[in-house]
């Protein structure tokens, strides 16, 4: 028998610890169709996604759940000595089903299992379907790469007996196979699925998009690209009423100071005229409060009537995105070297099999995409030029400076504020400076102050490119590591802006095809069963 899912939001609210309020009055319905979840970062989508599953409570409302809701969250917690059924969370189940087979008769066993007899077998094989191969319920964790462990709590999430799947960013550290096996599980589980996500591949297959913002929870009925061109149609229509309202403000304003000064004028005249009238003082008196208090009530008028404008041009300007980040180019040596990058017979650290050596030289401007399966060793690659990782042997030389922005940011100090970041990587420059291209790149002067850690996963890359272009000396050449994983979709987009807006070299880890198309890669390295593979345009 199937059980009906029906999860309600009504009404709900959420406040920070601090007091601060993240969203209010949100109110959806959810079903068994798939569901997106998009918005800015920041914006609260995590903590929703555990309000639906019922793992915080709403600072107001209610969210009522009929059926079972299962959430799998963004950063998967992989722990020391764990094995895979531990970080399937089957883990319990699977123990259970070994007790009754060794003669268990408690009852609290055949609760535990209830109608899950066969989930050995089917782990098994859906680790296998996964790409796990050689991988079992014993399998230590410590084996898998950080994509593999990702694919292991997919599998885990897949075969929970619930009838809402909600998963946080579930693709961040998949390849590109690891992608499509996911989205075929998704179409096929047939039962309803939420994605907190900005990968465009998932999000091209969702029936609905809801976007959270600052006005709430708006329903979109269609996928990414119906979603975008409603979006679009959207923005040009903010766009065209924010023009007729600053009309309206400038025309409106000409018109009160025209009254403004015509009501001085007749103020004016009336004084002087009570001051040549002969009359008695008492009734003078009378008479000029009168007045007085005609003209205040007018100026009164004149003063609301321009505020009504003013907010009507306020109101208008809200709906309308915040401007594209700004990328001031750095001072770039174009009589460099024509080879920004060498690698001779290089042996990579923890790789094995034809992936452990490899040739690769860079061009001055070049910009390579490095693909392939996950723990394929791209992130590896990148490590030893970085010079983070020692080489097992072989040469690899960089000619020019390089920065690094790995998966987690780890070069900004979460403690330190941006200003003392880009301060540390460039003394030189004035703070009044470093604020202002700050600014450019959407960090105003309330971010800038913050602690790096309370950034947003958007607004910490775009400090980290700031770090790193505008030190001194500038980065000539970027390595990229996955640095779309934890953005939403204007933050990704506004990345690649920025990186199109770059004149140095880049070297890109993705499984992101639309991004790499964005950016305008040049050359490709593949990491593939028979070893690398360079392909240039």
């Amino acid at each position: 028998m199937t059980t009906p899912l029906s999860v309600t939001l009504d009404s709900v609210a959420w406040h920070t610890p601090d007091g601060r309020c993240l969203f209010s009055n949100l109110t959806a319905q959810f079903d068994n169709r798939i569901t997106a979840l998009v918005g800015r970062n920041g914006v609260g989508k995590s903590v929703l996604a555990q309000l639906l599953a019922g793992q915080r409570t709403p600072s107001a409302g209610r969210c009522r759940r009929i059926g079972r809701v299962h959430y799998l969250a963004q950063q998967v917690q992989v722990l020391p000595g764990q094995r895979v059924a531990e970080l399937a969370g089957v883990a319990g189940v699977l123990d259970a089903l070994a007790r009754i087979r060794a003669g268990s008769t408690p009852q609290v066993d055949f609760d535990q299992v209830g109608e899950q007899w066969t989930l050995a077998e089917t782990l098994q094989q859906a680790l296998a379907d996964a790409g796990l191969e050689g991988v079992d319920a014993d399998t230590p964790v410590d084996h898998l790469s950080g994509g593999q462990c990702m694919r292991v709590a997919l599998v885990g999430a897949l075969l929970q007996p619930a009838e809402l799947l909600i998963l946080d960013e579930p693709s961040n550290h998949l390849d590109l196979a690891g992608r499509e096996w996911l989205l075929a599980q998704l179409l096929a589980r047939g039962q309803g699925v939420l994605l907190v996500s900005h990968d465009r591949l998932l999000l091209q297959h969702v029936q609905r998009v809801l976007e959270l913002g600052p006005q709430g929870l708006r329903s979109y009925g269609g996928n990414h690209a119906f979603h975008a061109a409603v979006r679009e149609a959207e923005q040009a229509a903010a766009a065209e009423l924010l023009q007729q309202r600053r009309h309206a403000q400038r025309k409106g304003e000409q018109v009160l100071r025209e009254q403004r000064q015509r009501l001085e004028q007749r103020s004016a005249r009336g004084s002087r005229a009570a001051a040549n009238a002969n009359q008695a003082p008492i009734l003078l008196g009378l008479q000029r409060q009168r007045a007085e208090a005609n003209t205040g009530r007018a100026r009164q008028a004149l003063q609301e009537r321009q505020q009504q404008l003013q907010a009507a041009t306020v109101a208008a300007l809200a709906g309308i995105e915040a401007a594209a980040p700004v990328l001031l180019q750095p001072e770039l040596d174009g009589n460099g070297p024509e080879w920004v990058l060498r690698c001779d017979n290089l042996q990579l650290p923890h790789v094995a099999g034809p992936l452990r050596t490899l040739d690769l030289a860079l061009r001055r401007g070049e910009r390579m995409a490095i693909t392939g399966a996950n723990g394929s060793g791209k992130s590896t690659l990148l490590k030893v030029i970085a010079g983070q990782l020692p080489a097992v042997a072989g040469s690899c030389s960089v000619q020019v400076p390089l920065a690094v922005l790995d998966q987690n940011l780890q070069q900004l100090a979460p403690a330190h504020t941006a200003v003392q970041a880009l301060r540390e990587r460039n003394p030189l420059l004035p703070e009044g400076e470093l604020r202002s291209r700050l600014a450019l790149l959407g960090l105003d002067a309330a971010l800038v102050q913050l602690p790096n850690v309370q950034l947003s996963g958007g607004q910490r890359l775009k400090l980290a490119l700031a770090c790193a272009l505008y030190a001194q000396p500038p980065a000539q050449l970027l390595l990229l590591d996955e640095p779309g994983n934890h953005l939403d979709l204007p933050a990704l987009r506004a990345l690649e802006q920025l990186l199109c807006q770059y004149r140095g070299s880049l070297l890109v880890v993705s499984h992101d095809e639309a991004f790499l198309q964005a950016i305008g890669v040049h050359s490709r390295l593949h990491a593939g069963d028979q070893g690398w593979r360079l392909q240039r345009d």
